[in-house]
């Protein structure tokens, strides 16, 4: 094995950098689609959307060679230093953050505005990477599995009490790289069900669903019974009676979070995406819009500033959430079928090349990568198109803002920078 060289160009896998390119680029076109209007003449100037985007597009250049620029070992090294700064600048959110949509998640540099929870996930990705390296770390010891828990749901618990509900979900990601890792499959099942049961308990109320859970714990519980026969003595009814308990517990849990703790607009989101309520005056406005925006758009779109919903600026924050209308609207199905496998190609190309990889931390902080991207990727479009509530998660590469924009930048480059070298002494 060599020593890494100097040339910090070295090796970088071209194919990743050429996605990116594209993803920005075609993003940023979609931005100044969605954002200009007939006075806007300067490209480079911080008084339109579109031009603010491109000075941080420029912006990107020397935070990529300044990434490039540090030893493979110098993020492994250093990859807790990083979480307990990001996890202090989220704690600094609470005195000195300024106030946004109801939400304490910015920074405010005068023309500039800085949100570190788009940052927090490198750090956070870098911390996990550097726990699970550990060649005595066993994951599947409660302990072990604790102390990883703990790392990712810090983040995601400052990140709620700002409030950004939205952001913090993107750490439920992690399950995919700690399942990669070792975890048993058992935490995605129980999540997934106590997602449905929540679900369930939003659409039909508390009281019929706990109801019919009891009711399928008794039949169980009896048939269970009746096959063991006389050994019925020998039961384990503590544990029956947990399972109760718990259902009990879960369902008049999910009553009380869903009444007292969300709040009025979140709970108008479920009801409208369930079919509870119809809306689209109101908190249903912009997915509806949305949908119409991309249904208009046909088979090959109206083409490129010629979207007459877009110039007409019916969607609210079409330049930052609801970005992919825009694709939809102009470029039509084949245009936002491009987006999609862009983006398919750039999850399977990190993911083909975190398992070439010799080294364990580099493994895992591209099956990171890959988890958070996809995450967003899934969320961002089943929001624009209908299938999920709003939640606020931006487009990776796409979507307006400099924040996320270099948020994602950092996340994918440190993943370049280790497959550049993933063939030299660390």
């Amino acid at each position: 094995m060599r020593q890494e060289r100097n040339n910090i160009f070295e090796n970088i896998d071209w194919v990743l950098v050429f996605l990116f390119i594209t993803l920005v680029g075609f993003g940023w076109l979609n931005i100044y689609a969605a954002s200009k209007t007939e006075e806007d003449v300067e490209l480079l100037s911080f008084s339109t959307k579109y031009g603010k985007q491109l000075i941080f597009i420029c912006c990107t250049i020397p935070l990529i060679i300044i990434i490039l620029f540090f030893n493979s070992k110098f993020y492994e090294k250093y990859a807790s230093i990083f979480y307990i700064i990001s996890i202090f600048c989220l704690l600094l959110l609470f005195p000195f953050g300024k106030e946004i949509n109801g939400a304490k998640s910015w920074f405010n540099f005068g023309v500039l505005g800085l949100q570190p929870s788009e940052f927090v996930k490198a750090c956070t990705a870098l911390a996990v990477a550097k726990l699970l390296s550990d060649r005595q770390y066993n994951l599947k010891l409660i302990k072990n599995q604790i102390k990883v828990f703990i790392i990712i749901f810090t983040p995601a618990v400052l990140i709620t009490l700002q409030p950004d509900a939205g952001s913090a979900l993107i750490y439920l990601t992690f399950f995919f790289v700690l399942n990669r890792e070792g975890l048993t499959l058992s935490y995605m099942i129980w999540g997934s069900i106590l997602i449905f049961l929540f679900i369930l308990t939003i659409f039909f109320g508390y009281f019929p669903v706990l109801l019919v859970l009891l009711a399928l714990i008794t039949i169980t519980v009896i048939y269970a019974i009746y096959k063991r026969g006389q050994r019925f003595v020998r039961f384990n009814w503590h544990k029956i009676v947990m399972i109760y308990i718990i259902t009990i517990l879960f369902t008049f849990g999910t009553n009380i979070i869903y009444n007292d703790v969300f709040k009025q607009h979140h709970r108008d989101r479920f009801e409208v995406l369930l079919g509870l309520k119809i809306d689209i005056k109101n908190i249903g406005y912009n997915s509806h819009q949305s949908e119409l925006t991309i249904s208009s758009g046909g088979w090959t779109g109206k083409g490129f500033l010629k979207g007459d919903i877009t110039k007409g600026d019916f969607v609210p924050e079409q330049h930052t959430d609801y970005i992919f209308s825009t694709v939809g609207e102009e470029w039509g199905f084949l245009g936002s079928s491009l987006v999609i496998i862009l983006f398919m190609l750039m999850l399977y190309r990190i993911i083909y090349l975190s398992e070439t990889h010799s080294n364990k931390f580099g493994r895992i902080y591209g099956y990171s990568v890959a988890s958070i991207l996809f995450f967003h990727i899934i969320v961002n479009i089943g929001m624009v198109i209908g299938l999920l509530p709003t939640v606020g998660i931006p487009l990776p590469f796409f979507s307006y803002g400099g924040s996320s924009l270099w948020g994602f930048t950092v996340l994918l480059f440190i993943f370049i920078r280790f497959d550049a070298h993933k063939n030299y002494d660390w």
